[in-house]
């Protein structure tokens, strides 16, 4: 079975999330950490529900809320670098963060998209 590629992503950045949080939680900063972790893992949570999705309203509802959540974890990150509250290179997580809010943006605009006759 062929994996899917926004699944895979979505996961791996999961997982890049969690280890900036370690670091972050390390530094002593416990509360915009949790946000971030909060939002960034609960993009592929989002994107999980969508691939189980009832119809295409629904898929586009749940891709559409993985989508804010990518958002939301592209503020928290741009936030902790503009503030200077940590030592932490973001450059990183940034990247994939704006990466994946584009990805998530084209799906929700592609597949929402009603055809015409």
């Amino acid at each position: 079975m062929e994996e899917n590629a926004v699944r895979a992503k979505s996961f791996a950045f999961a997982l890049h999330i969690m280890e900036v949080y370690r670091k972050l939680a390390r530094q002593k900063e416990f509360v915009i950490s949790r946000q971030l972790l909060r939002a960034g893992t609960s993009v592929g949570a989002n994107i999980e529900e969508a691939l189980a999705a009832e119809s295409r309203k629904d898929f586009v509802h749940k891709m559409a809320v993985a989508s804010k959540e990518a958002r939301e974890t592209l503020y928290w990150l741009r936030l902790l670098q503009a503030s200077g509250w940590v030592k932490l290179d973001l450059e990183k997580s940034l990247k994939l963060s704006d990466e994946l809010v584009k990805l998530l943006t084209a799906i929700v605009k592609t597949t929402g998209r009603v055809p015409s006759n």
